[in-house]
């Protein structure tokens, strides 16, 4: 079993590189988290929309994700300065199956 969490935002008009500074930083932090597994996103330039799915094995390693000051003060800052809106949902993943073509 394992869980996903999956941040939509709408960006502000782009900032400068604050933004890509503070994503970076993110993106090696989350990494650091016992129960991260992996994640990906993506954003459409035109709307300003983006999605971001993030794994993990453990509720308690979201919850750790969320509640790091690093992680804090970058939710700070999507409020203040990065995103116009977002929303976040936590689900378990209760069924995981693809297909590969050879």
């Amino acid at each position: 079993m394992f869980y996903v969490v999956i941040f939509r935002s709408t960006r502000k008009i782009d900032d400068g590189q604050l933004y890509s500074d503070w994503s970076e930083k993110m993106e090696q932090l989350v990494k650091s988290i016992d129960g991260y597994k992996d994640h990906f996103g993506f954003r459409d330039a035109n709307t300003r929309e983006g999605v971001t799915v993030s794994y993990f094995t453990s509720l308690e390693a979201i919850a750790q994700w969320k509640n790091l000051d690093e992680h804090k003060t970058a939710q700070q800052l999507g409020r203040d300065t990065f995103y116009e809106e977002y929303s976040v949902q936590v689900c378990e993943v209760l069924k995981d199956y693809g297909f590969q073509a050879t």
